[in-house]
């Protein structure tokens, strides 16, 4: 199995972490330790290392947490493995195909553990946060990152709806040592980040 990164683990869950492609985008596995089943966030890049991963990890499903270009690259090449892809309708016509639509405020089953589904609605329409119950995990992909939220510059972006997504689903929904997984870059904690929200808005990016 090609080497990860473990980014958190306890009795009932491990994080894999794997960092693809030419704007160095996080792929996680999150895997669930009683069963060995496991499910891929970000089918980001470099497909034949994510086949070995998805393979060896027992990876059931893949879950896009929005549809830039940098995150569905190898969308393809999973599907054609026989992997089924999900991601939210709004963001569904921005991947080449895809499998299931991805619901708000719904629970993906991987083996024992329950993986809660967020709209955040923020770098695209579709935007979606995964957190997984009675773990401090959050995956915020492109939405949360340390020192702020993602870049808003894209034409179906804004920045008062990314705040507004940060701060009612996300600061205002979770712990402050919630563990923040971004979709770039390393992470961080709902602590450490909301109390910087009014310098976001004043600074307005």
């Amino acid at each position: 199995m090609p080497e990860t990164i473990i980014d958190y683990q306890d009795a009932a869950v491990e994080v894999h972490r794997v960092v693809v492609g030419p704007v160095d985008n996080n792929v996680y596995i999150v895997r669930c330790r009683e069963t060995g089943e496991a499910v891929l966030i970000d089918a980001a890049n470099e497909h034949d290392l994510l086949l070995e991963l998805c393979r060896s990890l027992g990876v059931r499903q893949v879950v896009e947490t929005h549809g830039h270009w940098d995150h569905i690259q190898a969308v393809e090449a999973v599907r054609d493995a026989g992997f089924d892809v999900a991601v939210t309708r709004a963001d569904a016509g921005m991947l080449p195909a895809y499998d299931q639509i991805l619901e708000d405020e719904s629970v993906l089953e991987v083996g024992r553990l329950r993986v809660a589904t967020i709209a955040t609605p923020s770098q695209t329409p579709g935007s979606m946060c995964f957190a997984v119950e009675g773990t401090p995990l959050l995956f915020s992909g492109d939405t949360l990152f340390p020192g702020g939220p993602g870049n808003t510059s894209f034409d179906h972006s804004d920045f008062g709806t990314i705040i507004t997504s940060i701060e009612g689903r996300l600061f205002g929904a979770f712990d402050p040592d919630t563990i923040v997984l971004p979709g770039h870059g390393v992470g961080t904690t709902i602590g450490a980040e909301s109390p910087h929200l009014a310098e976001w808005i004043d600074r307005g990016w």
